[in-house]
């Protein structure tokens, strides 16, 4: 009996080790600008986007009556239509993160705006690092 027990806590030890010990997740002050950023020619949620998101997740748990927008965009580079449709995977995988945490799909909209609303002007990967993101406000 006590070897089973033992295994069933060395199990869940594995486990707490694999998940890490500390939580990324932080609940914004407010939704406004929130932003998550993306990779050149990307709609891929890495793992500071999705911790942040989490967050965005949390606050809306904790504010029952916020609706928010998220606005997909992208750097300078690729056609108006490339970037259109690009924007908008971006901001329907941050949304698909917020809804899978149980928000209602219904209290998030989304819209692309491409490359027309850049962030940061200018060229060059300093500058177009910026501008692939996807942006929360609260509508």
């Amino acid at each position: 009996m006590k070897m089973k027990n033992f295994a069933v806590l060395a199990g869940v030890a594995a486990v707490l080790a694999a998940c890490g010990g500390t939580s990324n997740i932080v609940e914004p002050a407010d939704l406004n600008e929130q932003r998550v950023f993306f990779a050149f020619n990307s709609s891929e949620i890495d793992q500071p986007a999705h911790d942040h998101l989490l967050g965005q997740a949390l606050y809306m748990k904790n504010h029952e009556d916020v609706k928010i927008q998220i606005a997909g965009n992208c750097d300078e580079r690729g056609s108006t239509e490339y970037n259109l449709a690009l924007g908008a995977k971006r901001a329907n995988a941050a949304k698909d993160v917020i809804v899978n945490e149980g928000i209602e799909p219904a209290r998030i909209s989304t819209i692309s705006y491409g490359k027309e609303r850049p962030l940061v002007q200018g060229s060059g990967e300093e500058v177009w690092k910026w501008n692939r993101n996807a942006t929360t406000t609260v509508k």
